[in-house]
């Protein structure tokens, strides 16, 4: 579950640079991490002392990136980048040592020699996203990502020698095949809230959210063991508009990954790491709101209380879901979790509390005190999406049916997993696409709508990089294929 009451106190992220320079003196600051995001999604970032950053740095950027050298970027004949920081991002990392004491900022990425914005860097598709809602009349969207993760206690992988064999093993204390006689083994599908000390990772979580909280202005509201055997985690964020939100997705990701690796442990954000158990999910939930007001909700529609404004944007979201799959679930292993029977949606269909669809409208309460908290979740998207391009492109989505008054037709309310595919058919009902190969086709086909918000460079770099790892994938044996083949 996602929170949903709009943040108020915004303080950690509207800093000045003034005041960044002010805290960078007064806290004995040695060194800025400049972060900022590849095509993919990768956090990237590059080291300066404080003592070059200075008003040029926040003015003109910092130039020390070479862009051919970042997936999806440059090439080698135009690689000279900059790096911009936004002071609003400032935080002190809580795990610098005091004597090199180091803060980070998110960067936008500019292009050498006076070039202005490059035009591939995600962090500006979100930034032209929000100038486009605002374009269409509105003030504002706000965004709330459900991040899933698993955090394991070892992972081992080999595949640098193929002609020797290849495959992967996991461990975890919680796993259901854990046999040690040490700890209380979670079975497959049975990790949904569960007590201590069967769930293993409450200090881990806590402390996450304590470091999101104190250093880096990320407001949380509650943290759970997720669904899935072997240390599946949720943590729950308060929503945020379009770009801080984004920002604070990969803020999450950073401080997971960190935490985890001080207690000896590791996190990954990949969406299916277990077989026979649910994937990592990021349902993504959004509402467009003008003069502070929602306008997903209407008190009169007796369905879900959402306004005509609400449907278009399903309609949206509906038209363009297979399209949007190559952007929102962009690895191979994104398609080994939309599969039938582990929760993730793989219909494209829309209802309310009706979690087999892949949009929902939620509906826990009722009435105007509940005004605020209308939105809609759009569940295809995973903890592998490039944030700024999920987001993005949901929003072109969304305001593309708005724009073309799109019907999203009657709501689904049944367990569509549970239908006959002749009933699919006479619902209309679609699938999502079967492989990351039949979403890129998708998207490649279907890719109007993202044009006010992403380049066609952009759209183009990300087709290239998922396209490439397809091909590395498929060209691949793989160990399961032995067992089914090799008597053949």
């Amino acid at each position: 579950m996602v929170v949903t009451t709009a943040s108020t106190s915004g303080k950690a992220w509207s800093l000045t640079k003034e005041q960044v320079m002010e805290r960078i003196e007064r806290e004995g600051v040695r060194f800025i991490d400049l972060q900022f995001t590849d095509v993919p999604g990768k956090l990237q970032h590059v080291t300066i002392s404080t003592e070059y950053l200075d008003d040029a740095a926040f003015e003109e950027g910092v130039p020390k990136l070479d862009g051919s050298s970042i997936r999806g970027f440059a090439e080698i004949y135009e690689s000279d980048m900059l790096l911009r920081p936004d002071p609003a991002t400032f935080a002190v990392l809580p795990w610098s040592r005091d004597n090199l004491k180091t803060a980070r900022m998110i960067c936008d990425v500019y292009r050498g020699f006076g070039g202005g914005r490059f035009s591939r860097d995600p962090r500006l598709a979100a930034h032209r996203a929000e100038e486009y809602l605002k374009q269409q009349g509105y003030d504002l969207s706000y965004w709330g990502p459900e991040i899933e993760f698993f955090v394991f206690d070892k992972v081992r992988w080999d595949v640098a020698s193929p002609y020797r064999g290849q495959g992967y093993s996991l461990e975890s204390r919680e796993a259901a095949w854990n046999s040690d006689g040490t700890d209380y083994p979670i079975r497959f599908k049975e990790g949904y809230f569960p007590a201590p000390p069967q769930d293993t990772l409450m200090d881990f979580r806590n402390e996450c959210c304590r470091v999101l909280t104190d250093y880096f202005g990320v407001e949380v509201d509650a943290h759970h063991h997720e669904v899935a055997t072997a240390g599946q985690c949720e943590i729950d964020m308060k929503l945020d508009t379009l770009t801080r939100m984004a920002d604070k997705a990969q803020t999450y990701k950073y401080v997971a990954r960190n935490i985890a690796k001080q207690m000896g442990m590791i996190a990954t954000f990949m969406p299916k790491p277990i077989f026979m158990d649910n994937g990592s999910g990021m349902h993504v939930h959004v509402s467009l709101w003008k003069d502070g007001k929602n306008l997903f909700y209407d008190e009169t529609d007796s369905y879900a209380e959402i306004s005509q404004t609400a449907r278009y944007f399903i309609g949206g979201l509906l038209e363009h879901s297979r399209a949007l799959a190559a952007i929102v679930a962009p690895t191979t292993n994104s398609y080994r979790r939309l599969v039938p029977g582990y929760e993730a949606p793989i219909f494209i269909a829309w209802s309310r509390s009706n979690r087999s669809a892949n949009i929902r409208v939620p509906v826990y309460q009722r009435g105007p005190g509940s005004s605020k908290r209308k939105r809609v979740e759009f569940r295809t998207p995973d903890p592998s999406a490039n944030p700024y391009l999920c987001f993005a492109s949901m929003l072109a989505a969304g305001l593309d049916g708005v724009k073309r008054k799109i019907d999203p037709g009657d709501p689904v309310d049944e367990n569509i997993y549970k239908l006959t595919p002749e009933k699919r058919r006479e619902l209309g009902i679609k699938e999502l696409p079967g492989s990351l190969k039949e979403a890129i086709e998708s998207l490649q086909s279907d890719r109007e709508f993202l044009k006010p918000v992403m380049s066609d460079d952009l759209i183009d770099a990300h087709i290239e990089l998922a396209e490439g790892c397809f091909i590395e994938i498929s060209g691949r044996p793989h160990p399961y294929e032995f067992y089914l083949y090799f008597d053949v």
